[in-house]
């Protein structure tokens, strides 16, 4: 058991997601990632499935897509754009779930989100190309786009969010206490590198 709170950040086909999971069974603390979804879900009232691809992506690739997204409705979500209002209620959900007690957050920008959180250890993960595009395919199976557009995509959507809420570079070494080469380390590796900086 730890007292510490965890949020990975991780390139997409990392394995962050898998890492986290075997972060949390190593200590027995609880594990968030599509749980944080149901849960901002249940909040926000939309769908798993909506939050799932806006929550920490941006609604395009584009650098503009936020300028579309803000247009808010005077008397609906508070007045925000749909976009305001899901990372509003993201944060809020976050913050609860640390309140909580000790557990591992994947994603959502949870990194920033609890970046005053005096209890957290903030880990990144990444890996190169070829290793991401390896295991996107065989985890996601093939699709009409090539592996490495799919790498390229989604971290970008990732990235604009990122920068779009936090006013930080997605992936920059300050912003995080540790950060690990999945693919040069292994999955099992970087777990065990977490857990052993938790227990300390």
């Amino acid at each position: 058991m730890t007292n510490k709170i965890i949020t990975i950040s991780r390139e997409f086909g990392s394995g962050g997601r898998s890492i986290g999971r075997l972060v949390a069974e190593q200590l027995g603390i609880p594990f968030y990632d599509k749980e944080l979804v149901d849960h901002i879900a249940l909040e926000s009232g939309f769908a798993p499935k909506y939050i799932e691809e806006h929550g920490e992506h941006a609604p395009s690739g584009s650098i503009f897509s936020y300028a579309l997204a803000h247009q808010s409705v005077p008397g609906v979500m508070n007045g925000l754009s749909t976009a305001d209002f899901l990372w509003s209620i993201q944060c809020s959900v976050i913050l609860q779930l640390a309140e909580k007690g000790p557990c591992v957050i994947v994603g959502r920008n949870a990194d920033y989100i609890l970046k005053d959180h005096p209890h957290c250890i903030h880990a990144y993960i990444h890996a190169d190309e070829d290793f991401r595009a390896d295991r996107i395919v065989r985890l996601y199976g093939e699709s009409e786009s090539s592996p490495q557009a799919r790498l390229q995509e989604k971290d970008k959507r990732r990235r604009i969010n990122y920068h779009h809420y936090t006013g930080r570079n997605w992936g920059t070494a300050q912003n995080y206490d540790i950060c690990l080469d999945s693919g040069k380390l292994g999955v099992e590796t970087c777990a065990d590198i977490i857990v052993s900086l938790a227990k300390k």
